[in-house]
Order: structure tokens, then C-alpha cells, then sequence
């Protein structure tokens, strides 16, 4: 059978492999060594950009969840994220606890926090969904404010170089070893989620629940524990972003930040793993390009007092040209790419002709 297609397996164990082909172990080996190889080409600076975008693919990841797979709108990321970051700065002021204790206990806590939340959004579809998880980010940055004021005054906290092994992690380039990791973990939880009885119960719950519930499907229980994933993983980012930035406080999680989120989600594609990882690089690099550009350019020199509202057009007209020319968002692209990379120098599959 010289024409049969890569695509279709006799076996179950051929079935269940995510490198399911030579194509993609091979650029899946490259993307590695390429990552591992990048502190080393890139500057301090540009190696902080790219931790940066180590953290937000988690937070993407949460997000997408909830919304791109469950189908369930969520506002309330940006408190999400505050709480996993005062968790961690509450243990670690409080009570000196490590970088593993730390982490655990705010992945707990965004959990406890998701079931709390999703418990009265359960009977909400809709508008209504967004504002009850909108209200919750606003009771949560009340609630942190608070606290933060009584804790240090208002002033916020200080997090201490935590320590990994052993290793005092100090540098970007070794914060790099230490989030890249932690990312992949992320990114193959989620891809495991999706191919269990989980990710199939979400996507149905998506597409529609009503017809979900008369196959058999939990809805209420499976939406609760699709808050409360994504509220843990959600959290768990927010603390990995208080430990690399060493200072927390409430007023760094603002809407602008859910702005950033949702942007990720959007441009990436909605429900697509590999489309909330590219939304994420995307949306932490463009920024820093857009300042490279007006201080490089000699026409844009008058403009580097407006960077930040460039940055919030350029995240709009973005935002609405995926939704209108490309809704799959950057993974459509990137599955058009890989599609021709596949068939090259063909243009169709042989057992396609």
C-alpha cells in the first residue's frame, strides 16, 4: 500500500502518540534545542521578554481553557492571577515558606478559589457569565487591596530570589532553565486533558451542553471543575510572576491586564493549545518591538511618550483583524504553514489525487 496516509494507525498505542510522525519529532527536537540554546544568543533584556512569555503561555493556557475549550467567558482572569501572586507573597512574608511549598499552595488555593466562583456561575450563560466572573476580579482586588494596605501599608511586598535546588536563581538567564520546564509541563497537561474524558466532556459542554447532558455528561460537575482547573493553573501563573518580577502589588492587575489575556486567546485561536502559546509570545513581544521601533526609527522619535497607547491600538486592530479575516487566529496560519511544509514540493497528498 504505497499511498496510505501517515494519519491513520492499526494499533491504539500508534493512536494515543502526540509525536505521531517524523515531521513532528523532528521540529519538536529543533523547537527544543533552539529554546535551549536562546539565553545564550539573546540579551539580558530580551532573555527577560522571553520569561515573560514563558509565564503568560501558563496564564494563556488557563484562559484557554475556560474559554476555548469549555466555552465558558470568563473576566475574571486578572484577579485570578492577583490571588496566586498574594498567596505566594503572604507565605513567603509571613512565613518564609519555599519556592515549591509556595507554588503548591497558591495551584490549592486558585482551586478552592474556581469551585467558589463557579459554583453561582453554574445557572449563567452568556453575558451573565462575564459579569458574575467580572465582579468576582473586582471583590478579589478589593479583598488583596485590603490586605495589601494593612500587610505593608500599602506599599505592596518584596519577594525574595527563591531558590531551586539549591540554586539561587538570581539572572533572566537562569529564570529562562527554570520557566522553560515549567511551561512544557503546562503545555502537556492541558494536551492530556484534552485527549481524556475531560477534554471530550468540556468540548461537548461547548459546542452545547443541553445535548451534552442527554449523552450522558455531568455538565454542572464538569463546568465546576473546568473553574476550578483553570483557576489553579491561573493562580499558579500569577505566583510564577510575583517570584520573577520580586514585587507584588494590587495595582499591577488591572483590566488592561485581562486586556492582554483575552488579546492572547483571540489572536492565538480560540481552543487551540498551539494557538494560546504563539498568542502569548505574540502579545508579550509586541510591545517591546513597538518600543524598539520608536526609539530606532528617527520618524517615530516624537512618539515614545504615547508607547503605551500605540500598544493598546495595535492590540485592537489586531485583535479585530484575526476575528475577521483569520478566527482561528495565529493557529490557522501556523496550520497552514505546517501543512505546506508537509506536502512540499507536492501540493496535494498522493492518495488525495
Amino acid at each position: 500500500m504505497p499511498f496510505l496516509p501517515s494519519t491513520l494507525h492499526t494499533r491504539y498505542r500508534d493512536e494515543i502518540r502526540l509525536l505521531d510522525s517524523g515531521f513532528t519529532r523532528f521540529w519538536c527536537a529543533v523547537g527544543i534545542v533552539s529554546a535551549l540554546i536562546l539565553p545564550w544568543i539573546l540579551s539580558n533584556f530580551w532573555t527577560g521578554v522571553a520569561n515573560q512569555a514563558l509565564i503568560a503561555i501558563v496564564g494563556a493556557l488557563a484562559l484557554n481553557l475556560l474559554m476555548g475549550i469549555t466555552g465558558q467567558i470568563s473576566l475574571g482572569h486578572a484577579g485570578f492571577l492577583a490571588a496566586g501572586a498574594f498567596i505566594s507573597a503572604a507565605l513567603v512574608t509571613h512565613f518564609d515558606a519555599p519556592l515549591g511549598v509556595s507554588l503548591l499552595c497558591s495551584l490549592v488555593g486558585g482551586a478552592v478559589i474556581g469551585v467558589l466562583v463557579g459554583l453561582p456561575a453554574l445557572r449563567l450563560k452568556g453575558l451573565y457569565l462575564a459579569v458574575s466572573t467580572l465582579a468576582a476580579h473586582f471583590v478579589i482586588i478589593v479583598g488583596l487591596g485590603q490586605y495589601q494596605n494593612a500587610a505593608s501599608d500599602g506599599a505592596g511586598f518584596t519577594m525574595p530570589s527563591p531558590s531551586f535546588f539549591g540554586l539561587q536563581i538570581v539572572s533572566e538567564r537562569q529564570w529562562f532553565y527554570v520557566l522553560l520546564p515549567i511551561s512544557l509541563l503546562a503545555l502537556l497537561v492541558q494536551i492530556n486533558w484534552l485527549r481524556s474524558a475531560f477534554g471530550r466532556a468540556w468540548m461537548a459542554i461547548h459546542h452545547r451542553d443541553v445535548s451534552a447532558e442527554v449523552l450522558g455528561v455531568r455538565v454542572a460537575r464538569y463546568k465546576l471543575l473546568a473553574f476550578s482547573a483553570s483557576t489553579a493553573l491561573t493562580c499558579f501563573c500569577g505566583a510564577l510572576g510575583a517570584y520573577h518580577t520580586g514585587f507584588v502589588s494590587v495595582e499591577a492587575f488591572d483590566i488592561h491586564l485581562l486586556i492582554q489575556y483575552l488579546a492572547m486567546v483571540i489572536i492565538g485561536g480560540l481552543g487551540s493549545v498551539v494557538g494560546s502559546v504563539l498568542g502569548a509570545v505574540f502579545v508579550v513581544a509586541v510591545p517591546h518591538v513597538i518600543t524598539a521601533a520608536t526609539a530606532a526609527a528617527p520618524f517615530l522619535q516624537g512618539l515614545g511618550s504615547k508607547v503605551f497607547e500605540i500598544q493598546i491600538g495595535v492590540f485592537g486592530i489586531v485583535m479585530l483583524l484575526f476575528l475577521v479575516l483569520e478566527p482561528r487566529g495565529l493557529a490557522g496560519v501556523w496550520a497552514r504553514v505546517r501543512a505546506y511544509f508537509e506536502l512540499w514540493p507536492l501540493k496535494f497528498r498522493a492518495w488525495e489525487s
